[in-house]
């Protein structure tokens, strides 16, 4: 059996869906609200859709999981500490949240709320991406959402 599968990263969602946005609490609210309804089309058709955002806030992980039926929404928690996420900063985005630059900055100056009971939580310092990508795919075959291939 053959899935179709879509990321929908948040990168990419800021240049279009959510250009109009910014970071404060109630953009990142909408930002979220707007991507698990375009989720939720596309899980619809079919798909196995692969959200990549930051999400910091708990009430709004709880509203897009509300979207779904049992087993739709998966939540992954790449954990990271924020130390980690700093060092491995490639776009330079926490050197200009810690000198001001960057305002609402999750971590920095805006708060990240973990979630409490992902379905799957990977340890960015002992996991590496292959063993990620792993632990996602048995996830999705133990659930029944995707076969072994």
């Amino acid at each position: 059996m053959r899935h179709q599968a879509y990321l929908l990263d948040g990168d990419r969602i800021r240049q279009g869906l959510s250009r109009d946005l910014g970071f404060s609490d109630a953009d990142r609210a909408e930002n979220v609200r707007r991507v698990a309804e375009v989720a939720r089309l596309m899980v619809d058709a079919g798909l196995i859709v692969l959200v990549a955002l930051i999400s910091p806030f708990l009430a709004d992980r709880l509203k897009a999981r509300s979207l779904f039926k049992p087993n739709e929404f998966i939540e992954i928690f790449v954990d990271t500490p924020l130390s980690i996420a700093e060092a491995r900063d490639v776009k330079g985005l926490y050197k200009k949240a810690r000198r001001g630059e960057l305002l609402h900055f999750t971590g920095i100056d805006s708060p990240y709320e973990a979630p409490e009971t992902p379905e799957i939580r990977i340890d960015t310092t002992q996991a590496c991406v292959e063993e990620a990508a792993e632990l996602v795919i048995e996830t999705l075959v133990r659930l029944g959402i995707a076969a072994r291939l």
